[in-house]
């Protein structure tokens, strides 16, 4: 019978060495995880905020008005405002993370987000992502192309049928 209770109390002690190494997997895990989410919000930010600051500023200037009306004749074309091409330049230079910044501060529909939501999935990031292609000896000029005929038709198709 004592046997018994020192097995009992063994198992007992293991059983709370395992709870107190899951609790403090858990506690870890949520520190871990809250720093890396606040790591990314920053990056973000950083990004998303000066973009976000420059186009509403660029809003209440002749600038932006001049830019739609130049890209205007494209735009329409894909369903889009003249100063959705704002999005698109951002989203194709920068990264998704400025064209988020930029749509943010324009009125657009749920079409109009949609399109260029599709376009930029096909053709976002060109200069870094197309450096990345190159290194792995991949035509860089028919990715370009391919990518870019593939946002336009995207958005040409999109235009139709929403």
């Amino acid at each position: 019978m004592g046997e018994n209770c020192l097995k009992d109390s063994s198992l007992k002690a293991e059983d709370d060495n395992e709870h107190s190494k899951k609790v403090w997997d858990y506690k870890q895990t949520l520190i871990n995880g809250l720093k890396s989410g606040l790591s990314t919000t920053w990056t973000l930010t950083k990004i998303i905020v000066p973009v976000y600051f420059a186009v509403t500023i660029l809003k209440h200037t002749f600038l932006l008005e001049a830019i739609s009306n130049f890209f205007k004749p494209f735009m329409n074309v894909v369903g889009l405002p003249g100063e959705a091409a704002i999005v698109l330049v951002l989203g194709n230079i920068v990264n998704l993370y400025a064209a988020l910044g930029a749509i943010a501060t324009l009125t657009l529909t749920a079409k109009e987000v949609t399109i260029i939501a599709v376009m930029l999935s096909f053709s976002h990031s060109l200069f870094m992502e197309t450096a990345v292609a190159k290194k792995t000896g991949i035509n860089v000029m028919v990715i370009l192309l391919i990518r870019l005929l593939l946002a336009i038709a995207s958005g040409l198709v999109l235009n139709i049928v929403l």
